[in-house]
């Protein structure tokens, strides 16, 4: 298994906890929250890594290396100060030849509680992309997904009113792509929200999705990265 972390983002609601410091190494438990997510990756049977990277990439690199400790391979994709989105982030891997045919992704801000081995295998077994979602109503941020019998029916971040949408499931944070699919359907250097491309895929009902019921975490707000030092310091 391969995981592309993005990690390059400016992470402007951290600025008055972080400075300048990414949000991607910020401590956790006495160490860089990226070890952590590493540690979990590795535990899990993934062997290489690529990390996207822009603001304060020279920070992250310091901070993670070649990924040797961890028992991983580290590659590096970064975007300089040209920020091309979500995206246009996963574009430039797969332009620059890092990403495999199929590959996991992952927030370099995202605490995940689950056991990745399942998410994979069902990703394989269909042969298509696939989207893990947890039902929300809400609760933990807006919900922005339609999810039954297995596919992600509809996906939209921008819905005005997701209730009267019906959506009740949301992204979850976690993703397996297929790497033709981000060459057709992203455009090649231009700035793009991977949102873009999960809405097209539901819209033509290409989208599976994986249900998973332990809650996400992030540290990309204050209140979140309080709770990840919390539960990371109890485990």
């Amino acid at each position: 298994m391969q995981c592309l972390i993005l990690a390059g983002g400016l992470g402007t609601r951290m600025r008055l906890v972080a400075g300048t410091l990414p949000k991607a190494i910020l401590p956790v438990g006495g160490e860089p929250f990226a070890h952590h997510q590493l540690r979990w990756l590795a535990r899990q049977g993934v062997q290489r890594v690529v990390y996207s990277i822009g603001y304060g990439g020279d920070q992250i690199r310091a901070a993670v290396g070649d990924g040797s400790p961890f028992g991983l391979r580290i590659d590096w994709c970064d975007e300089g100060s040209d920020l091309r989105g979500t995206g246009g982030a996963v574009r430039l891997a797969c332009d620059r030849g890092l990403m495999e045919p199929r590959f996991l992704l992952l927030y370099g801000d995202s605490w995940l509680p689950i056991e990745i081995g399942p998410v994979w295998a069902h990703a394989v077994a269909l042969d298509r992309n696939v989207m893990t979602v947890i039902r929300n109503e809400g609760r933990w941020d807006r919900s922005n997904a339609i999810f039954a019998d297995g596919m992600v029916s509809r996906y939209d971040k921008r819905t005005p009113s997701p209730d009267a949408a019906g959506m009740r499931y949301i992204d979850y944070g976690l993703s397996v792509f297929l790497r033709k699919t981000v060459m057709e359907l992203i455009p090649r250097d231009q700035p793009c929200d991977l949102a873009d491309m999960l809405t097209k895929l539901s819209e033509a009902g290409d989208l599976c999705g994986f249900e998973v019921f332990q809650r996400f975490y992030e540290i990309g707000s204050p209140e979140g990265l309080e709770e990840v030092r919390a539960l990371i310091s109890g485990i």
